[in-house]
C-alpha cells in the first residue's frame, strides 16, 4: 500500500473559516421549487405550503446562505409578479428554461422559507431586461422598513418587517450565449456600476456581487472579470465563479481530480481582480463568490429549445454515486483552502436539480450521496483553516497532467480546541495517510467519518486515529479533540 502524509500545524493559518461558503441556491427551474421546497397539498406541508420534510434536511445539511431566484431564470423575472395575492399574480412563459412560472412562489414565500430554513438569502436581480430602477426598487421593497411607495406595499402584503437582505447578485451569466439580455462586458461593467451605486443609495449596508464569466472555459475568460471590474470596483464587493464537473466529460481521472482545476480557477480569478486593484490604485481587495458549483452530468443535459413548454419539468435531476460524492467532498477541500479570499460559496441546486436533496411529488424527500460530505464538513470546521503539507503518491490526468492522489485540508477552532481533517483518496489504490500532529501534542482521536465507491452510499462512521487507510476513491472526516 502507497503511504502518503500529511502535517498540521496551527501557526499557518489561512485564513477564519466563513459560514458563507456552506451556502445553495434555490432557482425557479425544473423542480427545485415546485414539488422541491414547496408543496401545498403535501401531507409534510405546513400551513404556507412549505414542505417540513425538506425544511429538516435542508437543516441537516447545514446550509448557510441561499441564492435566489437564479441563475438563468432571474434574467428576465419581473419580481413583482411574485408578490401581492397569489391568486392575483400572472402566469408567465421563462425564457430562460421555456417552462410556465406560476409565481404561486414569490418573493415573500422564499423569505417566510429561509426563516424557517434558517438561512442567509441571497438575491439577484434581473439586469438582463431589466436596469436600475428595478434593482434599486427591489431593494427598497426588502429593506426599508416603511414610509415609502414600495415598503408600505411590502407592509399591504403582510410583511411588517424589512427582510434585511445584506447579500445581493447583479445579474447572472451575463457573457453567456443562452443569457436573456446577454452584453459585452463593457457593457454589463457600465451596467452594474450604475445599478450598484443605486441600490446602495438605498440601502448603504448591502454587499454587491459582480457577474465572472459564466465559466472558466469561456473565450471571454479573464478579460471579462477585467474589463466588469474596471467598470464597477467601486461599487462591489465580490466577483462571481460559476463551474460544474462533469463525470462524462473528460476520462475518469482528470474528474477525480476535479479540484484541482477549482485550484486553478481561483487563483487566477484573485489574480485577475488583483491586477484591476493595482491597475486602479484601490486599497480596497475585492473578494470571490464561488455562487454556483457541482457534480453536474451536463453531457446528459437536453436544451431547453429541445423540449415543449412545460408546468414544473423535470429537469437536471442526476442521481449521484460515491465517486461524485468524493468529488463534491474534495471541492469543499478546495474551497476552504482559499478562504483568505473566497467568501461565498453556493452549492447549485439545494432540491431536485442536481442536488443534495431529492423528493418525489406527494411522497417522500432523501438524500443523495453529496449530501454527506456537505453536511459534516458544514459541521466540523470551525475557527481557522490550516495550512496543510501533503506529501503523496501521483495519478496521470489528461487535463491536468500529474496530480498528487491525496488531498486534504484542516480546520482548528482555538476556542474549542476541536481539530477537523478532511481528505479524500482520487486514485483507484488503497493509501495509507500518516497525520502528523506534533503540532498538536494534547489532541486525541475522536471520529472518523468516510464514504467510498462500491463500500456504501451512506458514510461509515468508526474511531479515528493518526493513521488512516484511505479505500479507492473515497472522502473521509477525522476529528480530534483537545484534553484539557
Amino acid at each position: 500500500m502507497s503511504v502518503a502524509q500529511l502535517t498540521l500545524d496551527p501557526a499557518y493559518p489561512i485564513a477564519p473559516v466563513d459560514p458563507r461558503l456552506f451556502g445553495s441556491f434555490v432557482e425557479h427551474m425544473g423542480r427545485c421549487v415546485y414539488t422541491g421546497v414547496f408543496e401545498p397539498g403535501h401531507p409534510k406541508a405546513d400551513a404556507d405550503g412549505l414542505r417540513t420534510d425538506v425544511l429538516e434536511l435542508v437543516r441537516e445539511l447545514g446550509v448557510t446562505t441561499v441564492r435566489y431566484p437564479g441563475g438563468n431564470f432571474v434574467s428576465n423575472y419581473r419580481w413583482e409578479d411574485g408578490v401581492g395575492p397569489v391568486d392575483r399574480r400572472p402566469r408567465r412563459l421563462d425564457l430562460a428554461w421555456r417552462s410556465i412560472e406560476t409565481n404561486a412562489f414569490g418573493l415573500n414565500e422564499f423569505m417566510r422559507w429561509a426563516t424557517a430554513a434558517g438561512v442567509e438569502p441571497m438575491m439577484a436581480v434581473n439586469l438582463g431586461t431589466r436596469g436600475v430602477d428595478d434593482a434599486a426598487a427591489l431593494v427598497e421593497y426588502c429593506n426599508l422598513p416603511e414610509g415609502t411607495a414600495l415598503s408600505d406595499r411590502r407592509r399591504e402584503h403582510g410583511v411588517s418587517k424589512p427582510h434585511d437582505v445584506r447579500l445581493w447578485c447583479l445579474g447572472n451569466e451575463m457573457d453567456g450565449p443562452w443569457q436573456v439580455g446577454r452584453m459585452t462586458a463593457r457593457e454589463y461593467g457600465r451596467l452594474a456600476s450604475r445599478a450598484g451605486a443605486a441600490m446602495k443609495k438605498v440601502d448603504p449596508s448591502i454587499e454587491l456581487v459582480a457577474c465572472g464569466s459564466s465559466n472558466a472555459d469561456m473565450p471571454t475568460f479573464a478579460g471579462w472579470e477585467a474589463t466588469v471590474l474596471e467598470e464597477a470596483y467601486d461599487q462591489v464587493d465580490y466577483v462571481s465563479l460559476h463551474t460544474y464537473y462533469d463525470p462524462e466529460k473528460d476520462d475518469p481521472a482528470s474528474f477525480r481530480a476535479s479540484a484541482y482545476g477549482l485550484d486553478g480557477f481561483i487563483d487566477d480569478v484573485v489574480a485577475t481582480a488583483d491586477h484591476v486593484r493595482a491597475k486602479l490604485r484601490k486599497r480596497k481587495r475585492i473578494n470571490l463568490s464561488l455562487d454556483e458549483w457541482n457534480v453536474w452530468y451536463q453531457s446528459r443535459f437536453t436544451e431547453p429549445e429541445d423540449r415543449g413548454i412545460e408546468e414544473t419539468p423535470a429537469l437536471i435531476e442526476d442521481d449521484y454515486t460515491a465517486t461524485d460524492a468524493m468529488v463534491v467532498g474534495n471541492l469543499l477541500i478546495s474551497m476552504l483552502r482559499h478562504a483568505d479570499r473566497l467568501s461565498i460559496g453556493c452549492q447549485a441546486q439545494l432540491v431536485n436539480v442536481i442536488a443534495p436533496i431529492r423528493t418525489r411529488a406527494g411522497g417522500p424527500a432523501w438524500r443523495q450521496t453529496i449530501f454527506h460530505p456537505f453536511s459534516h464538513t458544514a459541521r466540523l470546521a470551525r475557527g481557522t483553516v490550516l495550512r496543510t503539507a501533503v506529501t503523496a503518491p501521483t495519478m496521470t490526468t489528461g487535463r491536468y497532467g500529474d496530480v498528487p492522489v491525496v488531498d486534504a485540508v484542516a480546520t482548528h477552532d482555538p476556542e474549542t480546541g476541536a481539530l477537523a481533517v478532511f481528505a479524500v483518496n482520487r486514485g483507484t489504490e488503497p493509501v495509507r495517510l500518516d497525520l502528523d500532529l506534533r503540532a498538536f501534542p494534547k489532541h486525541r482521536p475522536g471520529r472518523h467519518v468516510w464514504l467510498a465507491e462500491g463500500a456504501t452510499t451512506e458514510p461509515l462512521e468508526q474511531t479515528g486515529g493518526a493513521t488512516v487507510n484511505l479505500p479507492p476513491l473515497s472522502w473521509h472526516a477525522l476529528t480530534f479533540e483537545e484534553q484539557r
